[in-house]
């Protein structure tokens, strides 16, 4: 498989688009908020123009108060790979979501254990008596500390569903389910230095704000959505939906959005190491002679 992959805000839309103007691709995204309709703003989805440039594939795909798992995730994005490929067009995998990303270029074979609600309402009770360190803990007591960095230990939700499998067949073979390395893709990478991040980041979510992003919370809030729903505490939809349930001003929902940006670029950085051989880093995405060597390696790659 062919992948762009980088933290939030490193370009990797506008390097998929530059790239279709010069091959016939399609995107599927690997983005585990952009799936959700009536969020455009705060998942920074491509815009109306780029999507009329170049087709996406698994964006808008379910309401925000749907669930959605990294198995259908796969199944999914395994469809979409397959339906552009029937139709003569190279698929290439663009997002920032980690496990996603590993998920799908790896091939990882995750059982389908079904959900064992009993166990998942004492993890969540808990969570919420002991916050979510305890359920990291939990998870890292299981899998090992060394085993643990390859996962997201501030997602509580997700770490209760791995409880959940592990309950049911054992840390061994969820290890193995989730441990296939692939070297056979061609993935680029594109970053920005740590220097450049905090005012990068910062311009970005004032940018967000002015472009509407409140206004686009209000109207979640009036069709419903709260934070009981998952996809309201994305970053940032949480700390506006506090702004605007008056539970923090306006400058502390800002501070904290950038904040939790901030803290996810680090952990989408333990997902993209530089250290990792198999990603080929991009260091001038506006050079025209850099597209033009990705796009002889994408045919040299496809044989297209």
């Amino acid at each position: 498989m062919i992948a762009i992959i980088g933290p939030t805000g490193s370009g990797k839309t506008d390097l998929a688009v530059q790239i279709s103007a010069k091959l016939s691709i399609n995107v599927v995204n690997a983005d585990s908020r952009q799936i959700y309709k009536l969020m455009d703003i705060g998942t920074a989805k491509p815009t109306s123009t780029e999507r009329k440039k170049l087709k996406h594939y698994l964006i808008d795909e379910i309401l925000p108060n749907e669930s959605y798992n990294l198995n259908q995730f796969i199944k999914e994005a395994k469809n979409a790979i397959k339906k552009i490929k029937d139709n003569n067009i190279i698929p290439i995998i663009v997002g920032g979501t980690g496990l996603y990303v590993w998920a799908l270029l790896d091939d990882w074979k995750l059982p389908d254990v079904p959900p064992d609600l009993s166990f998942r309402e004492e993890l969540e009770k808990k969570f919420e008596l002991h916050g979510k360190n305890h359920i990291s803990d939990l998870f890292i007591s299981e899998i090992g500390k060394i085993q643990s960095e390859n996962f997201d230990m501030n997602n509580t939700r997700r770490l209760i569903r791995y409880l959940e499998i592990i309950k049911s067949i054992g840390p061994k073979k969820f290890l193995i389910s989730t441990k296939n390395n692939n070297n056979n893709n061609l993935i680029f990478g594109l970053d920005y230095s740590k220097d450049e991040q905090e005012l990068k980041i910062t311009n970005r979510i004032d940018m967000m704000i002015k472009n509407g992003w409140i206004k686009e919370v209000e109207n979640l809030i009036q069709k419903g959505y709260n934070l009981s729903h998952h996809s309201m505490t994305s970053i940032g939809y949480k700390e506006i939906y506090l702004y605007l349930n008056k539970k923090i001003d306006s400058v502390e929902m800002r501070r904290q959005t950038i904040k939790r940006t901030l803290d996810f670029v680090k952990k989408q950085r333990t997902w993209f190491k530089k250290t990792d051989n198999r990603i080929n880093w991009v260091n001038e995405m506006n050079n025209s002679d850099q597209i033009n060597l990705i796009k002889n390696e994408i045919i040299k790659y496809n044989n297209y």
